[in-house]
C-alpha cells in the first residue's frame, strides 16, 4: 500500500481488527482508518441527483392540493421539490431546500418568521404580494423576492387569479448548526407602515439614505422587479457581450454592500440567445434552476435535462454542466455559493472538450 492510500481505499480486515473495531464500538469509538476514504474524499461526493420538474406535470397537483388544505391549515401551503437522490429529506441539495407554493385568490398566508433565510422567485400569476418588515410588494412573474432571516412576512392575493412561485430556503443549513428558531406573528396580517416601493427607491436606485447605517447582512431592499432584471439582460445582450460557458448571466446584490442578498444563498439571472450551445462548467455549489421563459437543454454529465418554461432542475455539485437554448431563455438560479466562498472552499473550472480546465478558480 503506498503512503496515502487509505484516502482512496479501505486497510484490509482480520480477526484481530474486527474483534478490536467490536470493543472500540462497546465504548462509542471507532477507528478512523475504517472511514477515512469516504470523510476526506480527493473529489466532492455529492448525493444530489440531476433531476427535472415539469411544470406541466406539477401545476395540476399544485391545483389540487389547493383544493384539499387552505394556506390557514398548512402555514405554507408548498409542494417540497425533494430530491431523488435525498429521499426522506426535504432538500432539493444537501444544503438547500426548494418548493412550489400556490395562493389563491381572497386567500391569506399568514404572518410568521424563521431563522432560515427565504426567496421566492414567481412564476405564474399576478394580484398576489408579499409583506416584509412592514412594507409590501407586488408579484409579478420573474420578480426575485428575500425574505431574509428573523424578518416577518405574510402572503396574500386580493387578486383574482392563481400565483405560483418558487420557494428557496437555507431550512438545511439552520438545521445543520441546530439554530432554527419560528414565531408566529400576534397578528395573521403584519401591520403595513411603508409604501409599496419604499426600500427599493430608497436603495435600490444606486444611492443610500444620508443617515443609512449598516445594519445586518441581508439587503435592505427586499423585491428586485424581473423588469429591471430583464431589461440588463437584454442590453448586454445587444452590445454582444456572451460568455461562452453562460450566456449573459447576471448575480443579484445587495445594493448596500455589492456583496450577496442574503449571507447563505446566492441568486442568478441568465440569458441564453436562441440556438446558444454553451460549453462545459463545474463548480461546488450544487445549483437549482428555474426555467423563465424559453425552451432548451441542459447536459449534466451524460445526463440530458430537456426543458421548457416553468421547469425546475437541479445539478449537483462539481459535475459538468453545459446549457443549450434552442430559442432565446432565461434561466434564474440558485445556491449555497456565497456561503461557500466566506467559508474559503468554493471552486469553479471553466472546461473545455478534451482539455485540461480552461480556467480554475479555487
Amino acid at each position: 500500500m503506498t503512503v496515502g492510500a487509505t484516502f482512496h481505499e479501505r486497510p484490509g480486515i482480520s480477526e484481530a481488527r474486527s474483534q478490536y473495531y467490536g470493543r472500540l464500538a462497546e465504548k462509542s469509538a471507532r477507528p478512523l482508518w475504517e472511514v477515512l476514504s469516504s470523510l476526506v474524499t480527493p473529489v466532492p461526493r455529492d448525493r444530489t441527483n440531476a433531476a427535472i420538474w415539469r411544470y406541466r406535470e406539477m401545476r395540476p397537483l399544485i391545483s389540487e392540493g389547493a383544493a384539499l388544505i387552505t394556506p390557514e391549515e398548512a402555514e405554507r401551503r408548498v409542494l417540497i421539490l425533494e430530491n431523488p437522490g435525498l429521499p426522506g429529506s426535504s432538500q432539493i441539495t444537501q444544503t438547500l431546500y426548494a418548493g412550489l407554493q400556490m395562493i389563491a385568490p381572497g386567500e391569506i398566508a399568514p404572518s410568521h418568521r424563521h431563522v432560515a433565510s427565504a426567496l421566492r422567485y414567481v412564476m405564474e400569476g399576478e394580484g398576489a404580494y408579499t409583506a416584509v418588515n412592514g412594507e409590501r410588494t407586488v408579484m409579478r412573474p420573474g420578480d426575485f423576492i428575500l425574505t431574509p432571516s428573523w424578518q416577518w412576512h405574510d402572503h396574500g392575493n386580493p387578486g383574482g387569479s392563481e400565483v405560483v412561485w418558487l420557494d428557496g430556503l437555507d431550512i438545511p443549513i439552520a438545521n445543520f448548526f441546530c439554530t432554527s428558531f419560528a414565531q408566529h406573528h400576534p397578528q395573521t396580517t403584519q401591520p403595513v407602515d411603508h409604501r409599496a416601493g419604499d426600500a427599493l427607491h430608497r436603495f435600490g436606485m444606486g444611492l443610500l439614505p444620508l443617515e443609512y447605517k449598516l445594519d445586518g447582512i441581508s439587503a435592505p431592499v427586499f423585491a428586485y422587479p424581473f423588469e429591471r432584471s430583464q431589461g440588463a439582460l437584454q442590453h448586454l445582450q445587444e452590445s454582444g457581450q456572451h460568455n461562452a460557458w453562460h450566456g449573459i448571466k447576471l448575480q443579484y446584490s445587495n445594493p448596500a454592500t455589492g456583496g450577496s442578498p442574503m449571507p447563505t444563498i446566492s441568486a442568478f439571472l441568465q440569458l441564453l440567445p436562441a440556438g446558444f450551445q454553451g460549453k462545459s462548467y463545474r463548480s461546488t455549489d450544487a445549483t437549482v434552476f428555474c426555467v423563465s421563459s424559453g425552451h432548451g437543454r441542459t447536459f449534466v454529465g451524460d445526463t440530458e435535462l430537456a426543458w421548457e418554461t416553468n421547469d425546475v432542475f437541479v445539478v449537483p455539485s462539481w459535475q459538468p454542466v453545459r446549457h443549450e437554448g434552442e430559442e432565446e431563455s432565461i434561466l434564474f438560479s440558485f445556491s449555497d455559493r456565497v456561503a461557500q466562498k466566506a467559508l474559503g472552499i468554493w471552486r469553479e473550472e471553466y472546461l473545455e472538450a478534451g482539455q485540461e480546465p480552461a480556467q480554475a478558480n479555487v
